[in-house]
């Protein structure tokens, strides 16, 4: 047990030593982070939301070559931070995996804003006529955002999982405190999103690309800074484990050699150390689950008779169930993902069409309407958090207020709602084109950008649902050791679906294209069947709406042991998800 005033948890300081819960953590902790964060999403989101266009009107890539590259970009971002999460949680530690991550990420918003700044960076254009881009101009632009993808590999799965590091768990108080933090956490993701679609889009189409990106790189300076000044209060978790992800090879690999030998009946004849070991050594033991029971086997004892390998502990064969477990719900979360890419890419480019025009002055950039899906986001994360959760506490018993699957099935329903409006409202916008003769690609379609609020309000109330939802389940149910690598599902989702939406968006236009035919995606969307493309989408959806019931309906939550008094044990089970047939 810990000395009084001494977190209960393990948590250290930066030198190694026992942390006061009372001088350390909680919110005063995580206030430097937010910060960070809100400022790295308006780094991220300044270049993301707009990408399409600056592609398209400064190196003068093709429609679908732009959306193509922004995907990919996209998925590296997403993708890397499984690399970021491995490091972290084998050799040195989310603090210094950020550390060192976050100047790489500086260099590429560095080298990125030089990119759209100097005049020899960019094709020069004379009477309306552009030279072509050069290899050397193409190789330094994208050079720059790949050195930000690798930084943010670093960052992102390792900052939010540092922040959770700041409540203990072993505290009923914090654990309470801990239940609104990914909420507020992705709160301040969505103010930084908003300052980018809002302020920095505009800025970049009408005073300037290098302007619009050197806002953000100082920006992210700036909270790197602030991020600093707080690490005399932050807490690090002691790695338990060498290389924590070890065992998802080793358990399956047990479990083959054992696997003529016949499983007891009882699962508590299975190998597994007294709880008594696990309270003196700080961790977690993880309760037996009747899930994956093949895996069982790798816990059988003496099951090689001779072998000197001594058999995987049921915590370790439980830490692999989950790990598979949670595997099931990423894959249905893929099709989500890959609605959530096209607010940055189509969603752009079809609002480019429409009649921009606020008054015979002005026109809203057609990224700047992904401003609405941050707006929905910030109104609705407080409702959530302040209304809907006590509500739902009420009624259910649940600390959160429905469970995490729950969550996600609401948000994905919510999703195919706003995927079958953008339909709706293509197919409305190509009746205009027909009624009024449009056809050339730089003619504006009579009908206001607006038509599409309803789409991207309704995804940013999905993604409160969605986000949130899945950063939290992937943190809350992984293996006690490998939560920086466990939130890389919530990441590395979005990266695939990125690059599922990019091999669905080539694909499609090769094969609608052929033999000269009206291809559903083309360089001219007045010209085109964009609407036969998101009908495309929409019905993928529901079918991936079933196959998510169909996953959740199998999942079993993690129960784990842990110390709440000095001799005393407590199972920590999370609650069954009822309503929408979701059950543990």
């Amino acid at each position: 047990m810990e000395a009084k005033g001494f977190t209960q948890d393990g948590t250290v300081d930066l030198q190694g030593r026992p942390v006061l819960s009372s001088k350390t953590g909680k919110w005063k902790a995580c206030a430097f982070l937010v910060g960070y964060e809100a400022f790295e999403r308006m780094a991220f989101y300044g270049i993301q939301s707009n990408l399409v266009n600056y592609l398209t009107s400064q190196l003068h890539e093709d429609t679908v070559s732009s959306v193509r590259n922004v995907n990919n970009w996209s998925g590296v971002v997403w993708i890397t931070p499984l690399l970021g999460a491995y490091i972290a949680d084998t050799y040195i530690g989310r603090f210094w995996t950020f550390t060192l991550s976050s100047l790489i990420y500086v260099l590429g918003m560095i080298l990125l804003t030089m990119a759209a700044s100097l005049k020899f960076m960019k094709p020069t254009c004379t009477n309306g006529i552009c030279s072509k881009t050069s290899t050397s101009q193409i190789a330094f632009f994208y050079s720059s955002l790949y050195i930000i993808a690798i930084g943010a590999g670093g960052t992102k799965p390792n900052i939010s999982t540092f922040g959770a590091d700041q409540f203990d768990d072993f505290n009923p108080y914090e654990r309470n405190l801990k239940v609104s933090f990914f909420n507020w956490w992705m709160f301040s993701s969505f103010i930084g999103a908003l300052c980018a679609t809002l302020g920095l889009v505009y800025i970049q189409e009408n005073l300037g690309w290098g302007l619009g990106y050197g806002i953000p790189t100082a920006g992210l300076l700036f909270s790197l800074v602030i991020f600093y000044i707080g690490s005399p209060i932050y807490r690090h978790k002691i790695r338990k484990t060498k290389s924590p992800a070890r065992d998802l090879i080793r358990v399956p690999i047990a479990a083959f050699r054992n696997r003529k030998i016949q499983l007891p009946d009882n699962p508590s004849e299975l190998h597994e150390f007294d709880t008594q070991d696990y309270i003196r050594s700080g961790k977690r033991q993880v309760v037996h689950s009747p899930a994956f029971r093949c895996l069982d086997k790798a816990a059988i004892k003496h099951g090689n008779g001779g072998d000197s390998k001594p058999p995987c502990t049921v915590t370790q064969v439980e830490g692999t169930k989950l790990v598979l477990g949670m595997a099931l719900i990423w894959l249905v979360t893929l099709i989500p993902s890959t609605i959530w890419a096209q607010i940055n890419t189509l969603f752009v480019k079809q609002g480019t069409t429409l009649n921009r025009s606020l008054s015979p002055s002005f026109r809203i950039p057609a990224a700047s309407l992904g401003s609405f899906v941050t707006l929905s986001m910030l109104l609705s994360v407080p409702m959530y958090d302040r209304y809907f959760v006590p509500f739902m506490r009420r009624r259910t018993g649940n600390p959160r207020g429905i469970t995490m699957l729950q969550r996600l099935g609401v948000g994905f329903v919510i999703q195919v709602m706003a995927i079958a409006i953008a339909y709706a409202v293509e197919v409305r916008r190509m009746h205009v084109i027909r009624v009024q003769h449009i056809s050339g690609p730089k003619q504006i379609v009579p009908m206001s950008i607006f038509w599409l609020l309803p789409q991207y309000v309704l995804l940013g109330v999905a993604d409160v649902f969605n986000a949130i939802g899945l950063l939290e389940f992937f943190y809350d149910q992984s293996p006690e050791d490998m939560q920086s690598l466990g939130t890389t599902f919530f990441t590395s989702g979005i990266g695939v679906g990125n690059f599922l939406n990019s091999f669905l968006v080539t694909l499609v236009d090769k094969v609608t294209g052929r033999n000269g035919e009206k291809g559903w995606i083309g360089d001219n969307l007045n010209d085109c069947h964009l609407d036969y493309y998101y009908g495309f989408l929409m019905v993928i959806s529901i079918l991936n709406l079933g196959a998510f019931f169909w996953a959740s309906s199998r999942y079993v939550y993690k129960r784990e042991t842990k110390e709440v008094n000095e001799g005393c044990v407590e199972m920590e089970t999370k609650a069954l998800d009822t309503s929408l047939g979701l059950h543990a």
